[in-house]
């Protein structure tokens, strides 16, 4: 039986609900063409620019500082030894003075490439290896060539696929954000005329909202009274319009359905109760902010159960200054990802039947820039043309992927950065759909297809 068979065969007040500006009517326009393979997708844009080097081969230091040391330090990914001396990675040993010399123990027993389908040679094979154009080409399935920061994407995202031609519901399609940098609110839907905000998915920068700044303008979701109260409501509208930008740092028109206002608003009254109480479902480290994004993303998973999930990370790009702290957040990066996988089998309705796909936004240079960190190791950047930051791996693990298989290798690159959007379509049973709308680029190719 070919491999593809055996897969397929195996298979609030204002103030609370302005939060959330994106949550639209549904708008079916085809059925679906095959049965889909998962109830559920969750993709996380394993992001801040990460060098193949440190990740799938594993060289530690070996082929970035001149010192011959090799290990895996994501060890919840990945399988393979971690690295026996030279530890600046994990937490601080504060018995024996030792930045980071502490690793962090593995959250998983099995890593998810025994658990799930790896491609470690995928090419991001057009344009430059910026951070907006590696989420946008992720989330549309087709390279942002012409586009800048502010521009929403020009081809449809995965969300708008999947509202139209799957009758997925505004609240079963979620953007997670990082923050709001690189203009991370305008990727839940795209420019394009026959799609667009009709087919938009909800956003959600956490720690804009429930942090500080949220937690300062709308935590009691008071009402202001407009005559008393006139610099309050204003500070609210800046707070908000800085949250989700749009042309002319306006907030778009609403949308929202009332049962999903309700369940919204009360998911924003539940999680601001949780912060006040300690209770996020945060990874066991949580000393940086894609932890705590990874955290609240599990929240948002609990409580809505979304049949498509998009979360990005940014703490690995401090490699531009400082080759540690880059191992340090790559380090926990690999911790968060297996953490939200093993809280997503914990989930009622989500566990065993939700496909999770990782892939960085882009690789980073093979050659290191002129800083130099604490441990004298020099930074590395992601430079428009180097050949090192096309380099970037994918790993999807349950319903749909072939445990332990690897497909493609350095000297046979197998995989695009275009791919997962097709792929999760497949998942969804309308990639005959999508493909057939010519909107995805000509290299992007599902998952499947090339197994």
């Amino acid at each position: 039986m070919k491999r593809r068979d055996f897969i397929k065969k195996a298979g609030l007040a204002t103030a609370a609900t302005a939060g959330f500006p994106y949550i639209l009517p549904s708008g079916l326009l085809s059925a679906q063409t095959t049965a889909p393979l998962t109830d559920h997708v969750v993709f996380v844009l394993f992001a801040g620019g990460v060098r193949q080097q440190e990740a799938v081969l594993k060289r530690y230091l070996a082929d970035s500082q001149e010192e011959d040391v090799e290990g895996n330090i994501m060890y919840n990914l990945l399988t393979g030894a971690p690295p026996e001396s030279k530890i600046a990675y994990g937490l601080d040993d504060a018995a024996n003075n030792i930045v980071g010399g502490i690793p962090i123990d593995p959250v998983l027993q099995t890593p998810l490439d025994q658990l799930g389908t790896l491609f470690p040679e995928v090419r991001f094979s057009k344009g430059g290896a910026g951070h907006y154009n590696g989420l946008a080409t992720g989330i549309s399935g087709n390279y942002a060539l012409a586009q800048g920061l502010r521009s929403r994407p020009a081809s449809p995202t995965i969300f708008e696929y999947l509202r139209r031609h799957a009758g997925f519901d505004a609240t079963d399609c979620w953007y997670v954000g990082a923050g709001i940098g690189m203009s991370r609110p305008l990727l839940n839907y795209s420019n394009d005329p026959e799609y667009g905000r009709r087919y938009g998915a909800n956003f959600l920068a956490p720690q804009t909202t429930f942090g500080t700044p949220g937690m300062n303008h709308f935590m009691d979701f008071k009402n202001y009274h407009p005559e008393t109260e006139w610099s309050m409501i204003q500070e609210m509208r800046h707070f908000l319009n800085s949250n989700y930008v749009e042309e002319g740092l306006e907030i778009p028109h609403l949308y929202n359905r009332p049962d999903e206002q309700d369940s919204i608003k009360e998911f924003v009254r539940a999680t601001f109760e949780k912060v006040e109480q300690g209770q996020v479902a945060l990874p066991p480290v949580n000393d940086n902010g894609d932890l705590k994004t990874l955290g609240f993303t599990l929240e948002v998973l609990s409580w809505f159960k979304p049949k498509i999930t998009v979360v990005d990370l940014t703490n690995i790009d401090v490699c531009h200054g400082s080759y540690t702290n880059y191992l340090k957040n790559l380090h926990r990066a690999d911790h968060g990802v297996g953490f939200l996988w093993r809280e997503i089998q914990r989930i009622p309705g989500m566990a065993n039947n939700t496909t999770m796909i990782v892939m960085p936004e882009h690789g980073r240079d093979q050659d290191p820039n002129p800083i130099q960190d604490i441990n004298d190791w020099y930074a590395y950047d992601h430079s428009t043309g180097n050949e090192n930051t096309r380099r970037i791996f994918t790993l999807m693990v349950g319903p749909g992927a072939e445990a332990g298989l690897t497909v493609g290798d350095q000297d046979n690159p197998v995989g695009d950065a275009t791919d997962v959007v097709p792929t999760i379509a497949e998942l969804f049973g309308i990639k005959q759909i999508v493909e057939s709308q010519g909107r995805l680029d000509g290299n992007a190719r599902s998952m499947f297809d090339r197994m």
